[in-house]
């Protein structure tokens, strides 16, 4: 995802001046190591579930404050550095758009993104 031509288009989304105050990013990407119990981890094999993504997203513009969620979920293999899951929430305060990044981020992980780590042997 091309962050910067991401929140430019979302700039211009009709509505976007009158009811955002804050954009919050998040950026996933592959680590070196296993969260496990961190030894080396090669690759990572990543399949998401599109159809639960787009569930959770229209579950998350239901809440308070929020103007748009946009969610970019990579499927395949990667390396250590690569990205994986972008989220960006725009909205009007922070206090609206904290929680919102937050628990959005902790289901879409749970809930719709299976990952297999293939290690360094």
């Amino acid at each position: 995802m091309d962050l910067t031509k991401a929140i430019k288009e979302l700039k211009q989304q009709p509505g976007f001046k009158d009811n955002v105050g804050m954009i919050l990013i998040h950026n996933g990407v592959v680590r070196n190591w296993s969260r496990a119990d961190r030894t080396s981890v090669a690759q990572l094999e990543v399949t998401p579930d599109y159809e639960r993504i787009e569930e959770l997203r229209q579950e998350y513009l239901q809440h308070e404050g929020i103007f748009d969620i946009i969610i970019e979920a990579k499927k395949g293999t990667f390396d250590p550095g690569d990205d994986l899951l972008f989220i960006i929430v725009a909205g009007d305060i922070r206090e609206n758009i904290k929680p919102v990044l937050s628990e959005l981020l902790d289901r879409v992980k749970a809930e719709a993104v299976a990952k297999k780590e293939i290690k360094t042997t």
